[in-house]
């Protein structure tokens, strides 16, 4: 029997830091074997090309010094998770690259001599003891599928994701919490829309105009059994407090 816990979105450094303590004791406590990040692990907000629209973009010289910032942040977001990992002694990490981390890439695209900015070198994966995962590239566990995610379908995105995949499938980048069940040749599949940690407030969300959001506060644990047969518990975390395995954890 193995032991997982899923992370979707943080945004570091607009993460809920609530939420982020609430994971770090379910891994203390739980201590699994392995970790998976599903990505958009950083905002990077300075390599977002959105920051860009309408205006002039300024001289590399001007908005560097933001990047080398986005980098320190999303940096000690991650060494946070990774102290508790180390505490609960869990030597499988993967990380799933995200859109947002994309945006890295994407810079490094426009500047080659800065290679020391893609994702992989700005988060030090190798030296963090990370498998690194390439967005849009599946990791399979068993019989489950994990990715970042995509913009399939709007509101039914869970059932939009079992469409185009076709196997059991959990990611993030929605947000929201969604379950949907369909069936194949080897039986039912499911697809797993897991939430995300990212702070839900106006003050830091102000793309979103003062609309509502469906974001939810959550992570999965996943247990394998059988080796390649699982289940699913998504985690969500409501107030800053969740209940894992009947035992309250408050993030306060």
């Amino acid at each position: 029997m193995k032991r997982y816990i899923v992370t979707p979105d943080k945004h570091f450094p607009y993460h809920n830091k609530e939420s982020i303590k609430v994971l770090c004791k379910a891994i203390k406590m739980v201590k699994p074997d392995g970790y998976i990040d599903l990505g958009d692990t950083g905002e990077w907000d300075n390599a977002s090309h959105w920051k860009w629209k309408g205006k002039s973009k300024p001289s590399l010289e001007w908005y560097l010094p933001g990047i080398i910032q986005d980098v320190e942040d999303v940096n000690k977001g991650m060494d946070i998770i990774d102290e508790a990992l180390c505490k609960a002694n869990c030597k499988e990490k993967h990380f799933i690259e995200g859109n947002h981390d994309m945006w890295m890439n994407m810079f490094v695209d426009e500047y080659p001599y800065l290679p020391q900015y893609r994702i992989p070198e700005a988060l030090k994966l190798k030296d963090r003891g990370y498998t690194y995962h390439p967005a849009g590239k599946l990791l399979k566990v068993g019989n489950l599928h994990f990715y970042h995610g995509h913009n399939y379908g709007g509101m039914h995105h869970a059932k939009n994701h079992l469409g185009k995949y076709k196997c059991n499938i959990m990611y993030g980048h929605h947000h929201d919490v969604q379950v949907a069940t369909d069936t194949s040749t080897n039986g039912y599949i499911q697809a797993w829309s897991i939430g995300c940690l990212k702070d839900d407030s106006p003050e830091v969300n102000a793309f979103t105009k003062g609309r509502p959001l469906n974001w939810v506060q959550a992570f999965a644990i996943v247990d394998y059994h059988n080796r390649n047969d699982f289940s699913v518990s998504v985690v969500q975390i409501t107030k800053g407090k969740a209940v894992v395995f009947g035992k309250e954890i408050d993030g306060k």
